[in-house]
């Protein structure tokens, strides 16, 4: 980061939705540094059709067990079970990566112990749910964009395994944004950097500070030749919050 970078901040926007009341753990900071903070989600995510999954040559019902990972995916996999006439049998076993995930599947079925089967949280402990289960046969109904930890697990380890793309992520209409100008754009995932160039094929950086979380969203950045002024996590640097935090503490003196 070159020190002509480190401009004050007045502005910033974040491009997630805007959280619900009580949840924005950004409100204590843009309250004591006195900033404009605008949340915009630059992407969403949209169900495939019922022509699109059969596409795949995925029919329900051939599986034995389900994985879940998101409550879009627990959503979008019933919804699309209702429109198809398909009614999951008793027997189903359905796999989730976290209690939370677990506990939205009860909207859909009736929990059985035996037939739910929750990880802790770490993605190590979610991967040792299936040792002894390597006599099912696996759906995995999952986004276009997911992280590749799951299905290389399955396929590795020798597991009757299907994904089935069941949402897409698109990019959102920003059109609105195109005269607006903020000091640091915080992104998420490179579906963000994605959707900037969707919107606005021509976008010059200029003297925007670009922030990024991850290092599939750092790595996005560069691929299209931007500048991160504001990397997260980071030695010291756990969220991307403390990041802004850090950030605006040197420039804004």
């Amino acid at each position: 980061m070159t020190n002509e970078r480190e401009k004050p901040v007045k502005s910033i926007l974040i491009t997630q939705s805007q959280p619900e009341p009580g949840r924005n753990v950004y409100e204590d900071f843009v309250s004591r540094n006195k900033l404009k903070m605008d949340f915009r989600g630059f992407i969403h995510v949209e169900p495939l059709t019922a022509k699109e999954i059969r596409k795949q040559k995925i029919n329900f019902l051939d599986y034995t067990a389900v994985i879940f990972n998101s409550r879009n995916a627990i959503d979008y996999f019933f919804q699309m079970a209702e429109e198809m006439k398909v009614e999951m049998p008793t027997d189903t076993k359905y796999f989730s990566t976290n209690e939370s995930v677990a506990n939205y599947i009860q909207k859909y079925i009736v929990p059985r112990k035996r037939k739910m089967f929750t990880s802790k949280g770490t993605e190590k402990d979610f991967l040792t749910l299936f040792k002894n289960h390597k006599k099912e046969k696996f759906l995995f109904p999952c986004s276009d964009i997911r992280k590749p930890s799951i299905p290389d697990h399955f396929n590795k380890n020798g597991f009757d395994f299907t994904e089935c793309t069941i949402y897409r992520t698109v990019s959102s209409d920003l059109s609105d944004l195109e005269n607006v100008f903020y000091d640091i754009i915080v992104f998420f995932s490179p579906a963000d950097i994605r959707s900037l160039y969707d919107n606005f094929p021509g976008y010059k950086q200029k003297g925007t500070r670009f922030a990024g979380f991850g290092s599939s969203t750092q790595k996005a950045i560069a691929e299209n030749n931007l500048i991160l002024d504001i990397p997260a996590p980071a030695e010291g640097i756990p969220s991307m919050l403390s990041a802004l935090e850090d950030y605006v503490g040197r420039v804004n003196k």
